[in-house]
């Protein structure tokens, strides 16, 4: 009611806010209220293709804001997946909200998608904010850029705006849309001191580097972290322009990626001539495999170190405490992302060295267990689930508030299919509260999306799940314990069950790889 006397619209008509860049009108249904493909930079398009977001532009009169902008430019992974069609014009947030507020602000809750930072987007339906508006939250969604028009290095990018950063336009394009949350969500009856930013797998990745970065400072104040992927001290991450043994540089696969297409030189007309391609030439031929690829012909390599936001390994100034306190809360599914190559069983343990006996009876006590089940759970470990615990221990170490949790649930649709347990992603609709989209869900299934739905959002709210109704989520301590979501869709608190495996894993480098 305070809104539509502002604007003079009658109550129960279509929302406006008023942003830094001009007048919204958004749709309002069933009591939340939601603003949709929102510029928050200029599109990234021509010359400004491999350069930072810029600010986006005034507009006169009043923005429609009922429909998604496109997702960022990718050879969709999974079609069907996203509502839109991707192009590089694609850097829009959207937002929900409830409808009835008071005049307090209201907690905001920033979501950043995964997709192996070569796909994904803020149209998929199954990350519909919703759920959370509905829980009192102010949510936010947005895209970022994808593959090697979100992570690309090139020698003539490098000195044609030698005051600029570098490479990592995506992780740039995630900080703009974070600055225009904290300029402008009050608009929308949030709290800009009080944000919390959830992220899955290359988004949780990159809430990792975000808490890293100066550019982030103050731009948010609790993490949930899903599956946020592998120890990068283990795997390595590339240099903007200085190859390492293994890891060309990002200019060296930029170069690639040029010869590979006829572009010959690396000065400014191969850059134009890089910048006309067409989009859809540029986003062929990268893969989630390639980001970890060390061969001297690649041609995309991810995220890297840019001297500017990326300075030092993520999660190695995450573990040293070289980054923000704020409270986490984080974990990963039971049958996660990771594999180990090995020819036996007998070659896979002997990449423990010294921990040979201690990972057998971790692993493999009867000495029955298949070799592939066996490479696929030490994988996960390495790359997924240990790291959580990882960064749940380093908060508490710091004193801050940490919450861990295993996602083993499956859905009996589906326990055919997923024998080992619950995969990787399979914990996001769960988040959202969207396991009944589309149908197929049961009861169980939707009792435990609420559920999870609601840990989530008590979380965003407090910074601690714990709330009114809710099974007990015990704080992360030196004990390990956690919240585990149970095969039987139960939410069982206590101490880690898997805490062998990890232990024998942790700090080892046993060529695990997504």
């Amino acid at each position: 009611m305070l809104l539509a006397g502002l604007w003079g619209v009658p109550a129960g008509a279509a929302p406006r806010v008023a942003t830094d860049a001009g007048l919204l009108q958004g749709a309002a249904a069933d009591g939340i209220e939601s603003f949709k493909g929102i510029p928050f930079a200029v599109p990234p398009v021509g010359a400004l293709r491999w350069r930072p977001p810029q600010p986006a532009p005034h507009w006169a009169g009043v923005r429609d804001a009922v429909g998604f902008g496109s997702d960022c430019m990718q050879l969709r992974q999974r079609p069907g997946n996203g509502q839109t069609t991707p192009s590089e014009d694609c850097l829009f947030v959207n937002v929900w909200r409830p409808a009835a507020r008071s005049g307090a602000r209201l907690p905001v809750l920033v979501w950043i998608y995964g997709g192996a930072f070569i796909a994904g987007g803020s149209s998929e339906p199954r990350q519909d904010g919703t759920p959370f508006a509905v829980q009192g939250l102010v949510f936010v969604s947005f895209n970022y850029r994808l593959g090697r028009f979100g992570f690309f290095g090139f020698p003539a990018l490098t000195r044609e705006h030698p005051d600029e950063t570098h490479g990592n336009y995506g992780y740039m394009d995630q900080i703009a849309a974070l600055a225009w949350v904290k300029r402008n969500i009050a608009a929308f009856g949030g709290d800009p001191h009080h944000v919390t930013v959830m992220g899955e797998s290359a988004g949780g990745e990159s809430l990792v580097a975000l808490l890293a970065a100066p550019q982030a400072r103050d731009l948010f104040h609790q993490v949930i972290l899903q599956s946020s992927g592998a120890r990068t001290a283990l795997t390595g991450i590339r240099n903007l322009s200085t190859d390492r043994p293994g890891l060309p540089s990002a200019e060296s696969l930029g170069r690639n990626f040029a010869a590979s297409l006829g572009i010959e030189g690396e000065g400014p007309e191969a850059l134009a001539r890089l910048r006309a391609l067409p989009a859809e030439q540029i986003a062929a031929g990268v893969s989630g495999s390639a980001l970890r690829d060390g061969s001297l012909d690649a041609t995309y390599g991810g995220p890297l170190l840019d001297g500017r936001i990326v300075t030092e390994e993520p999660r190695a100034a995450y573990l040293a405490g070289r980054t923000p306190a704020v409270a986490v809360l984080c974990g990963a599914t039971n049958a996660d992302l990771g594999q180990v190559d090995a020819a036996s069983k007998d070659a896979l343990f002997e990449r423990f060295g010294e921990r040979r006996a201690a990972a057998i009876a971790a692993y493999d006590p009867q000495g029955d267990a298949p070799l592939s089940i066996l490479q696929a759970e030490v994988g996960a470990d390495q790359l997924m689930v240990e790291p959580a615990r990882a960064l749940a221990a380093a908060a508490a170490g710091r004193g801050l508030a940490a919450y861990e949790y295993r996602f083993s649930y499956v859905s009996p649709a589906k326990r055919e299919i997923w024998k080992r347990g619950a995969p990787h992603g399979s914990d996001v609709p769960f988040a959202f509260d969207s396991v009944a989209q589309g149908g197929g869900a049961d009861a169980a299934d939707t009792a435990l999306a609420h559920l999870v739905n609601r840990f989530f959002a008590q979380f965003a709210r407090t910074g601690d799940p714990n709330g009114e109704g809710l099974p007990h989520w015990p704080r992360y301590t030196k004990a390990g314990l956690l919240i585990n979501f149970t095969a039987s869709g139960e939410a069982v608190a206590g101490p880690d069950p898997w805490a062998a495996r990890l232990d024998v894993v942790s700090g080892a480098d046993l060529g695990a790889r997504p």
